[in-house]
């Protein structure tokens, strides 16, 4: 902000690197799921070992505590004096 920054600029910096580490971790999650699933089968009952509904269900689940996760920090980042900031420096 104090280099010419807008407050939505900052925002969608900060929520964007959230969410890219976020579909990073998920993919790789998804990926070892999978790999698993035969491992995995015997401990699941009631559901398919690569049952789509809940691997989606799950990554929506994930993203959506990164957003929130990424938020909070952003809207601190947005919320600060840029002179306190300079000072700190």
């Amino acid at each position: 902000i104090t280099l010419g920054a807008q407050a939505f600029e900052i925002m969608g910096m900060v929520l964007g690197q959230g969410l890219r580490l976020s579909l990073i971790g998920i993919a790789v999650g998804i990926t070892g799921a999978f790999a698993l699933s035969r491992i995995l089968s015997r401990f699941l009952y009631g559901v398919a070992a690569s049952d789509p509904i809940t691997y989606i269900g799950v990554a929506v689940l994930l993203l959506v505590v990164a957003l929130v996760a990424s938020y909070i920090p952003a809207r601190r980042a947005i919320r600060i004096d840029p002179v306190a900031a300079l000072r700190a420096e």
